[in-house]
This record gives C-alpha cells, sequence and structure tokens, in this order.
C-alpha cells in the first residue's frame, strides 16, 4: 500500500485529499478516487 496526496480542482478551488492505494494502482483511478471522496465531503 502507498499513500498518495492528490490536488483536486473542484469549483474552482483546491483541495487536498490523501488516497491510500495498492502499489500497481493506475494514477487515473487514484484522481478518480480522490475526487470522489472531494465530492462526498462537500455535498453532506
Amino acid at each position: 500500500m502507498r499513500e498518495v496526496t492528490v490536488t483536486v480542482d473542484l469549483k474552482g478551488k483546491n483541495y487536498l485529499t490523501n488516497v491510500i492505494a495498492d502499489h500497481d494502482t493506475p494514477d487515473e483511478e487514484i484522481l478518480e478516487i480522490a475526487r470522489d471522496q472531494v465530492m462526498k465531503q462537500w455535498t453532506l
């Protein structure tokens, strides 16, 4: 497992989030997970 810090642009603002993923997880999938995390946080 590895921890990746990702910057996500949402509605003109930048958000930092951490994603924990396997070493063989593609970057695109990590970015998708990060976007989902930020969206869930701000739609509560």
